[in-house]
């Protein structure tokens, strides 16, 4: 008797939890997603050979960053299609999700590792002391964020595309891209400065906050470029464009994912000072009329 009490008391220790298996998956995005992946593989694969010189006499530092542009480019495709096709899935966001995570977690805080510790011992700094130190915990800190900025979007995301009008936090791609346009841009022109790649740990350190804050991002495509806009709007973007163009890509790129991750900071800490001035304010107005007040109300 005692034994079958046992034995029936057990499903509530170790209870079975029934897992739904993946029998159906759409080939062409998932196939676009491992892309994904596979180019930031290539950009942490080139970014370990240090400062030799690649391909068409870009250094790997710098062919290792254009990886990982391209690994953006599959990013934004591979879900454009499934929405397209309408075959989003919780397996093609788990997928993405930890690709995403290879090409703009872990390459970009490796190849910022990589160059910034090449710097250091051309310089005859030794490893061990605090600057490596520091370099290795902001390397660790943007990884981290990276994780947890895409463990939450998993958590609340909405695939209904009419909600994804802006994002709360940094978006990966564009943490990554702020990393890598300043590598690119220091491989190919400025390749004898040192100071832009000492400021690399810090911005690392930086975008990796902001990736984990709730600070409201825009979704270019849709906040910008869908639906109806008046013709000047038409006029203003092919203006800029148009400027875009005339600049040198490699600065071109530092300024797109500069502007797009200081300008939502930016007017984030400007709402917060307004909205503490318009208290301070009110403070000082209600004060002033209790000052003036109790002279009234003696008499």
């Amino acid at each position: 008797m005692g034994k079958f009490k046992h034995k029936a008391g057990r499903p509530r220790l170790f209870r079975r939890v029934r897992k739904q298996r993946v029998k159906y998956i759409t080939v062409l995005p998932s196939l676009i997603t491992i892309l994904n992946g596979l180019f930031g593989f290539t950009a942490i694969a080139l970014a370990s050979k240090g400062a030799q010189v690649g391909v068409e006499r870009f250094p790997y530092f710098a062919v290792a960053g254009y990886m990982i542009l391209l690994a953006m480019f599959a990013d934004m495709l591979d879900g454009r299609l499934a929405r397209m096709s309408q075959s989003t899935s919780s397996f093609g966001g788990q997928l993405d999700s930890l690709c995403d995570l290879i090409s703009f977690g872990v390459a970009p805080a490796f190849l910022m590792l990589q160059l910034t510790e090449a710097k250091l011992v051309a310089a005859g700094i030794l490893s061990g002391g605090f600057l490596h130190r520091f370099i290795w915990l902001a390397a660790l800190a943007y990884i981290s964020c990276a994780a947890i900025r895409l463990a939450r979007f998993n958590v609340e995301n909405d695939e209904n595309e009419a909600a994804h009008m802006s994002f709360a936090g940094l978006p990966s791609p564009a943490a990554a891209g702020v990393i890598i346009s300043l590598v690119i841009f220091q491989q190919e022109q400025m390749p004898s400065v040192t100071l832009l790649v000492y400021a690399l740990p810090f911005i690392a350190l930086g975008v990796g906050i902001l990736m984990v804050s709730r600070i409201r991002y825009p979704h270019v495509l849709n906040f910008y470029l869908k639906g109806k806009q008046p013709f000047s709007y038409l006029i203003g973007v092919l203006l800029l464009l148009g400027l875009m163009a005339c600049m040198r890509h490699e600065t071109a790129l530092v300024l797109i994912f500069s502007v797009y991750a200081g300008g939502s900071f930016l007017k984030w800490l400007y709402c917060i000072v307004a909205h503490r001035k318009g208290q301070l304010a009110e403070e000082e107005n209600g004060l002033a009329a209790d000052a003036t007040d109790t002279p009234a109300m003696e008499k």
